[in-house]
């Protein structure tokens, strides 16, 4: 197989696509057989391989361009790659009518669009139709947002449409020496890990810290951890301060993966309550280290949570929110479940069911 994969980030930010897609660079090249090629083409990152590059390619890795954001060159980029291309997986919707071109100058080229959640989740432009309906496959991380793709275009031939659930990073496992907690009852640590920007707002993160009073009076030790940075950081500083909970609530600004294993280690829950979450590869992070998790029945979560490995309450009931965080601390998930349902998504599936997707 000769490969191109397109993605909007690989290694400039930790955001989940960027994550996800190094997966998909992982798994391509494994795919690709001895005699195969994976290039990869990347919007954002900056020219130059990454020294992570290596855990998520192989000897099939034939070129990893960098466009430094500039999108002439990353059409340019996919077009002269494009003419050696076989598969072309493309990480995002706006970059799938370039895709198409590719296919143009390409005949013989199949191109697959991954479909992460809320970019898709809206009316698409005329050239966004037309490259859709040209796409070999989509490959959606949900079935909610298969759903949501169906709904906004209902002219998608639907069998097109499959569900390729998003997978554990097999480098983030947890550590030998990662000490996981035993915090005593009265003492829980609630984690949360995720953009703080102030056009995704509806991630929850406001909602969690708008909780903590009302945990507090359960818990009066409890402590809430926010891993993340982004321009709406100060809107939640002055929330915290107004509610009067700024010895509870720490923000850590961005971590390291080292030092982020060691937040999910020490955790005793994690909560992400986010209304418009596509899939969230952060619950599967936590649930690795065996940590019950917390989201709201929103989105794709749903699909992720079970009552097994966590619980689900509706976005922005604050009394519900901290009635199921006590309710986790007072009667916690068995770790051990929680991580069987976590190896449900693990890599090996993952390339399982993408294999049998580019067939």
């Amino acid at each position: 197989m000769k490969a191109l994969l397109l993605s909007p980030e690989l290694f400039l930010h930790e955001g989940g696509i960027a994550r996800i897609m190094r997966l998909y660079l992982k798994a391509l090249c494994e795919l690709a057989g001895p005699a195969g090629r994976v290039d990869s083409l990347v919007l954002n990152d900056q020219p130059g391989r990454d020294p992570r590059l290596p855990r998520y390619s192989g000897s099939q890795l034939g070129e990893q361009v960098g466009c430094n954001r500039s999108k002439l060159r990353f059409i340019r980029e996919t077009i002269r790659l494009g003419r050696r291309t076989d598969v072309l997986v493309c990480g995002h919707l706006h970059q799938l009518p370039i895709a198409r071109l590719a296919k143009f100058l390409n005949p013989r080229l199949r191109y697959y669009l991954v479909a992460h959640g809320i970019e898709v989740w809206r009316p698409y432009s005329l050239l966004e139709r037309r490259a859709l309906l040209g796409a070999h496959r989509i490959l959606c991380i949900s079935e909610y947002t298969r759903r949501q793709m169906l709904r906004f275009f209902p002219g998608l031939p639907a069998e097109r449409l499959l569900v390729v659930p998003n997978t554990l990073d097999p480098y983030f496992a947890p550590a030998l020496n990662d000490q996981l907690s035993q915090a005593p009852f009265a003492t829980p640590r609630i984690l949360t890990v995720s953009r703080l920007s102030a056009t995704d707002t509806y991630k929850g993160v406001d909602t969690l810290i708008e909780a903590m009073p009302l945990v507090r009076r359960d818990f009066p030790m409890a402590r809430l951890r926010v891993v993340g940075q982004g321009d709406d950081l100060p809107r939640l500083t002055a929330l915290v301060q107004r509610l009067g909970v700024g010895f509870a609530v720490d923000f850590t600004g961005p971590l390291s993966d080292e030092a982020l294993r060691a937040e999910y280690a020490v955790c005793d829950l994690f909560a992400l309550p986010s209304r418009k979450e596509g899939f969230g590869l952060v619950f599967l992070e936590a649930m690795t280290y065996g940590k019950a998790c917390l989201g709201a029945r929103a989105g794709g979560t749903p699909e992720v949570i079970t009552e097994a490995p966590g619980q689900l309450v509706e976005y922005g009931n604050i009394p519900d929110l901290a009635a199921a965080v006590a309710d986790l601390v007072r009667h916690p998930r068995d770790s051990e479940v929680v991580r069987r349902h976590a190896d449900s998504f693990a890599f090996p599936a993952f390339t399982r069911r993408l294999v049998a997707t580019l067939a």
